[in-house]
């Protein structure tokens, strides 16, 4: 919440674009932030940094919807995903990305069924870091994004319950329409253990804002995670989890 909160003070003020979202303190998720309001905060994480927007809007409402890039956008067309530039160093987590990074191995060379190594349903926590355990299950809200059980193989933490997270990829897995339903994965803090495994994922329109969902950025960038501006990165994980670097 606490980079939403930096958003809107330093450009979504300025620029008429103002994310809302549930005001749950600065180290919790930030929910009911639709994917429009995600993709516009990504963007402004890349201008920020001296890098360049990820999705295309040509409309000044914070919630519209993104256009396509086109081959015109030389610089930034990708035919296999013309939702993302070519030149951003942060998005949205497309399917596959969130995918590995959730329930895959890179030691083992592995994918498990839950995002803490296992084939097994982890123990559900209010909250804490222990291997095995997630928020789920009918705890009372999310946990800080630093305290929301156990890591994914990937050292990655909070990809099984706390909030169900945004994906950048719609959800018949073609990005080729702008107001189609985006993919979510992950679960939330009260819901059972079936929101969690890899064979679950639902979805719901880019303009929807809701108070279970949150979301999260990679970067793609194999460099060290810089600095946008006056405010550290690494507070990232006030939007929902710890900002991770994608690995290939």
């Amino acid at each position: 919440e606490d980079m939403i909160n930096k958003y809107n003070a330093e450009y979504g003020t300025a620029n008429g674009l103002v994310i809302t979202k549930d005001t749950r303190g600065v180290n919790k998720p930030a929910t009911s932030v639709s994917w429009n309001e995600a993709a516009r905060f990504t963007n402004w994480l890349n201008t920020s940094t001296g890098g360049f927007a990820a999705y295309k809007f040509t409309t000044s409402g914070v919630n519209d919807n993104i256009v396509l890039w086109t081959p015109a956008d030389t610089l930034d067309f990708n035919a296999a995903n013309p939702f993302r530039s070519l030149r951003a160093n942060y998005v949205l987590p497309n399917n596959d990305e969130w995918y590995k990074g959730a329930y895959f191995d890179p030691n083992t060379n592995t994918y498990f069924d839950y995002p803490t190594g296992s084939n097994s349903s982890p123990a559900p926590v209010p909250g804490g870091t222990s291997l095995g355990t997630a928020v789920y299950d009918g705890q009372t809200g999310p946990a800080d994004v630093t305290n929301a059980g156990g890591l994914s193989p990937f050292g990655i933490m909070g990809l099984g319950g706390n909030v169900h997270e945004w994906q950048e990829t719609e959800l018949d897995l073609v990005n080729n329409l702008p107001s189609s339903r985006r993919g979510i994965r992950g679960g939330y803090w009260s819901n059972t253990s079936s929101f969690l495994p890899s064979t679950y994922r639902t979805s719901n329109t880019p303009e929807f804002e809701f108070g279970i969902y949150g979301f999260r950025v990679v970067s793609l960038s194999s460099t060290a995670i810089p600095e946008p501006s006056s405010l550290a990165l690494l507070s990232l994980m006030g939007v929902n989890g710890l900002l991770f670097r994608r690995q290939r």
